[in-house]
């Protein structure tokens, strides 16, 4: 488990990079750090494995302050932490498993348990048939794999990702999300990604934060986030802040969709109460392989109870939203019930 609390990382020259960062991984997570560049998002990561010191607060990794680890220490925390990036950082002279095989060279690993495990790492990322190839004969996501192999070769119980899809094209960047999914399912290890990418955090992310110029302005589940909405988020994805109606009620409603009939939500609803009410926006979106429809209606004050009693009595997730100063916020909703 990593805990963070009231974290506070200042450069030498008084520039404040993170403040008051406070979030806790639990181990098997795959956990986001989301933000643009210059966020702190990757100086986070790199305090978390030792790699940079931070000034206030508190790091513990398995119940272990980081900042207090003797260079002995820290070479075991670093040891167990992979970590890949967004160029491979792989050896061009050197053949795919040799690559695999180095950490564990460096320190001086048998060779037949070196053997071992670096073809069982290939056969688990899909590349034992490229055992004796060179990196230049590889595309950027066998090469990714090549290095997430690498990263998993010392016991690893954290796999730490900064930007390691951002090279990748869409169905490449896919293909790689599910291998680390699969290694997470399979291996128990927790995953930290760093990443700009939205569409990354949906598909692989349990639980995501949001950095703005080093301070978090949202943590939770993954689903949470995207449900509310938070500025910070929109941010992000490039959206503006909706314009919803003045009248009536306007309602944010979440669902998991698992077969057609799940589709058809609010023309049953509009069908059983006999109300037609307006849909302000919707979308079904991919949250780790589950399909989860988030909807926006307006409803009128007659209909507002019974809209709610039949949200309420199918245990759906929902939310009111207020106007103030044509921003948008919750006020009410079945998570303050």
């Amino acid at each position: 488990m990593i805990e963070i609390k009231n974290l506070k990382k200042v450069w030498d020259d008084g520039t404040v990079t993170l403040k008051d960062i406070n979030i806790t991984i639990g181990d098997g997570d795959v956990y986001a750090l989301v933000g643009r560049s210059g966020a702190g998002k990757s100086t986070l990561l790199r305090c978390i494995n030792g790699l940079t010191s931070y000034q206030e607060g508190s790091i513990k990794v398995d119940g272990r302050e980081v900042k207090d680890m003797s260079p002995k220490e820290l070479r075991e925390l670093r040891r167990h932490a992979g970590m890949i990036f967004q160029q491979f950082s792989l050896l061009e002279r050197a053949t795919v498993y040799d690559n695999v095989a180095l950490p564990m060279k460096c320190w001086k690993y048998p060779k037949e348990e070196q053997h071992a495990k670096v073809m069982e790492l290939l056969e688990l990322v899909g590349l034992a048939d490229k055992k004796d190839a060179k990196p230049r004969n590889l595309s950027g996501g066998q090469k990714q794999r090549v290095a997430i192999a690498r990263a998993l070769t010392m016991e690893t119980k954290y796999l730490l990702c900064d930007e390691a899809t951002s090279a990748l094209d869409p169905k490449t960047t896919n293909s790689i999300l599910d291998l680390l999914l699969e290694i997470n399912r399979k291996t128990g290890i927790t995953i930290i990604i760093v990443t700009h990418q939205m569409e990354v955090v949906r598909k692989a992310c349990q639980r995501a934060c949001i950095l703005e110029h080093g301070v978090i302005t949202a943590e939770g589940p993954v689903e949470d986030i995207f449900f509310d909405r938070p500025d910070s988020l929109l941010r992000l994805l490039g959206d503006e802040r909706q314009t919803l109606p003045s009248d009536g009620h306007n309602l944010r409603i979440s669902h998991l969709v698992q077969t057609p009939e799940d589709g058809k939500l609010l023309n049953q609803m509009a069908f059983d109460l006999g109300y037609v009410f307006p849909i302000l926006d919707g979308q079904i979106l991919d949250y780790r392989g589950q399909n989860v429809g988030m909807f926006t209606i307006n409803v009128d004050d007659e209909h507002m109870p019974a809209v709610s009693q039949y949200l309420n009595a199918r245990d759906l997730e929902w939310h009111e939203i207020e106007i103030h100063d044509e921003a948008s916020e919750i006020i009410d909703g079945r998570e303050g019930e």
